[in-house]
């Protein structure tokens, strides 16, 4: 095996299966011979610009948002599913991103996913990390979650959405302090706070 080989495999090694082709550049393999390396079989290219070793198996759709999606946050029914608020299988994961971040970031054909644009005020409001599978990913805590709910209430089913709030009420784990301080910043207390407030004092 060529030193270049071996370095390749330490690049990708550090970079959990998935490596960009400026980690290669700096490593000291210039793109010419990244083409020879998959031309030959030894890499295999994922999408422009990333790399695994062809002898890998090709990596489950929480790598690949957590390498290609690195200022993704998992929302809205992606949540819902995980916090156990829905029994719904996504057909597709809901990523919320920065509106700033370069559309062809988003040009993935890998995995079915949606796309929340949120502006960079509310972005950070209520992320968490949690273990998808393995693979640790950003995720909205159960409050931002169920803002998120009322926020994008007309473009959702009405049983997720009615389903989602009375689960988060039998929670335990629920935090109803952070949901007053989040759906005040995002102004949707007065929606919250008459439908959440109703239900737990009915």
């Amino acid at each position: 095996m060529s030193n270049k080989n071996i370095i390749a495999i330490r690049v990708i090694e550090e970079s959990n299966g998935l490596a960009k082709t400026s980690q290669f550049n700096q490593a000291g393999i210039a793109n010419y011979e990244l083409a020879e390396m998959c031309n030959k079989g030894f890499l295999k290219r994922l999408r422009h610009g990333y790399y695994q070793l062809a002898s890998q198996d090709n990596p489950t759709e929480e790598q690949m948002i957590a390498t290609f999606l690195p200022d993704g946050i998992i929302c809205l029914e992606s949540a819902l599913f995980y916090y156990k608020y829905s029994d719904r299988t996504p057909i597709e994961w809901t990523i919320a991103v920065p509106r700033s971040i370069t559309t062809s970031k988003l040009k993935i054909s890998l995995f079915p996913y949606h796309i929340i644009f949120v502006q960079n005020k509310y972005l950070e409001l209520g992320k968490t990390h949690a273990d998808f599978n393995g693979t640790t990913l950003p995720i909205y805590d159960r409050e931002r979650t169920i803002c998120d709910c009322f926020r994008y209430r007309t473009k959702m089913d009405s049983e997720t959405f009615n389903k989602a709030i009375h689960a988060y009420i039998a929670d335990d784990q629920k935090n109803l302090h952070n949901l007053s301080v989040y759906s005040k910043k995002m102004k949707l207390f007065n929606k919250v706070n008459n439908l959440i407030g109703v239900m737990l004092n009915g």
